[in-house]
């Protein structure tokens, strides 16, 4: 993924927070989603436009993991994201 490619949510998803932990409804398709750890940190960031390299920036000023790694769990996350067609 580039650094620069800007992220941006298409769907507006039903959100609640539980212990930590988001769950999702997409109401169209009838599925929940549940999302933790830096999956919800990745989440709340993408509410507003933003570039990958910004969310891998953030993230590393929290997390203490190689930008390797960084970069590889954000790709796989929004990966999953596309593939829902949430982004």
């Amino acid at each position: 993924m580039n650094v620069s490619e800007k992220i941006k949510l298409k769907k507006n998803l039903n959100v609640t927070d539980l212990s930590g932990e988001k769950v999702m409804i997409d109401f169209e398709s009838g599925k929940y989603f549940m999302i933790k750890g830096s999956g919800n940190d990745i989440w709340d960031l993408i509410q507003e436009e933003i570039t990958f390299g910004e969310i891998v920036d953030k993230l590393l000023s929290e997390y203490d993991v190689s930008r390797e790694e960084c970069e590889a769990s954000v790709e796989e996350f929004l990966g999953k994201l596309k593939e829902l067609d949430f982004i």
